[in-house]
């Protein structure tokens, strides 16, 4: 696909994370908007300080308000209240004045908006903002998770919490002038459960964020991390969260301390429930061990060093989202195991890149006889590891979403100008 870069171009993003945060959807909202700059797009974000996924403000950071530029896009940082523990009331009056900062910016006169869900209040308050100010502007919301959805399935919403997040995604996706998704899957959600019109949908998908993957000396740093060559090496990265369901891995790492299985569980990364889990780990022996949150380079290393990566999932977690740890376990080259709702977006993801195996969610027995099976078979290991890579390079692409996403802009803005229609088939065409 070919776009022209219209050079008055000005969009402006709005999204609680954006980088230097490694996790999440932070790599996709700072490689969405620095690649549209790279394009001639006159690209500013409206964002948090960092903080996700330790939920403390990195150091540096956190004045009342910042400006900085991010690989050509000129970002203003605003300071709000960053919960220690996210639960739901405080996370929703954090989101609240996260919102409220954002809304009283300066927002100059942007082409086209794109607000980032989540978080969903702030991009309603965003929303609420543009249509008393900026009527006329295109208002794009870029669905990473459905919210109402992730807290019924995680069982963080009931009664009439539910109802409210409910009412306010509902009105949020149906008042855009486009919604982009990441899934076939949440295109399906959104038209069947908020009826927002099929045209006004498109999908794209996430990718990678790292670049071509560096030569690993397997060996070293299975060697750093004190690895025997008969370990089983199981790796999961990213987010510490309820949705992960990660206590379900330390009892998998205890089963495999009781049977005397060779079998190591790495969690990489941080979160909301990082504490919980040292507790759990440091309670009764068990073969599971925490890392901290790794660069770039030694992120690489790590992933191509395992033997198995894993994608857990609290049981009852089918819809809610795609883990962006996915695009990178396929590029490195390993199998997968996905302990997940056998009829999920993540065990679809799975199948569909021929890239692993999936297991049911909550069952320690269950996770670590998969994690035995996929190395049991090391030519069909490497065939798996090989199918994600393929399927990495071919289907998530960083390249064709970006297309995408500036040929949506471009008929939005165009749209908006009066110089042409926007065409119901062309957003289908650009969302699939």
């Amino acid at each position: 696909m070919v776009c022209i870069v219209q050079h008055d171009s000005r969009p402006l993003f709005f999204g609680i994370n954006y980088p230097p945060e490694t996790t999440g959807i932070s790599p996709y909202t700072g490689a969405m908007a620095s690649g549209l700059a790279r394009r001639g797009h006159q690209v500013r974000a409206v964002v948090a300080h960092p903080h996700y996924p330790d939920w403390k403000i990195a150091p540096g950071y956190g004045q009342w308000s910042r400006r900085e530029q991010i690989d050509g896009v000129a970002v203003t940082r605003v300071w709000h209240h960053v919960p220690r523990r996210p639960a739901p009331l405080v996370r929703a009056l954090s989101e609240v004045i996260f919102g409220v900062r954002q809304a009283c910016a300066r927002w100059g006169r942007p082409t086209a908006i794109i607000a980032v869900s989540p978080a969903l209040i702030s991009s309603a308050l965003v929303r609420t903002r543009a249509l008393l100010m900026n009527r006329k502007t295109p208002f794009i919301v870029w669905v990473q998770d459905l919210y109402n959805l992730g807290m019924a399935e995680t069982g963080q919403g009931r009664g009439m919490a539910a109802r409210v997040i409910r009412s306010i995604e509902s009105w949020l996706l149906r008042s855009a002038s486009a919604v982009v998704v990441i899934h076939d899957r949440f295109a399906d959600r959104i038209h069947d459960d908020y009826g927002v019109p099929r045209e006004r949908i498109a999908v794209i998908r996430n990718w990678t964020h790292l670049g071509a993957f560096p030569v690993t000396d397997v060996e070293a740093v299975r060697a750093a991390y004190g690895w025997s060559d008969d370990d089983v090496v199981v790796v999961h990265t990213g987010n510490m969260g309820v949705k992960q369901g990660l206590h379900h891995v330390v009892d998998a790492g205890r089963s495999a301390h009781e049977k005397g299985e060779s079998v190591r569980f790495v969690l990489v990364g941080n979160g909301a429930q990082r504490d919980d889990l040292v507790d759990r780990i440091n309670s009764q022996p068990t073969t599971t061990t925490i890392l901290p949150p790794l660069d770039d380079r030694a992120f690489a290393d790590i992933l191509q060093s395992a033997d198995v990566l894993l994608v857990n999932e609290l049981p009852g977690v089918a819809e809610m989202c795609v883990p962006s740890k996915l695009t990178s376990y396929f590029a490195s080259g390993r199998p997968v195991l996905a302990a997940t709702d056998e009829l999920g977006i993540t065990a679809q993801e799975v199948r569909n890149a021929e890239a692993g195996l999936t297991v049911p969610p909550g069952d320690a027995t269950a996770l670590l006889e998969g994690a035995k099976a996929l190395v049991g078979d090391r030519d069909e290991a490497r065939r798996l590891g090989e199918n994600g890579k393929r399927y990495k390079e071919t289907v998530l692409d960083e390249t064709f979403a970006l297309d995408r996403f500036a040929s949506l802009l471009a008929d939005l803005t165009a749209a908006a100008a009066g110089k042409h229609s926007a065409k119901p088939e062309t957003m289908i065409k650009i969302g699939r």
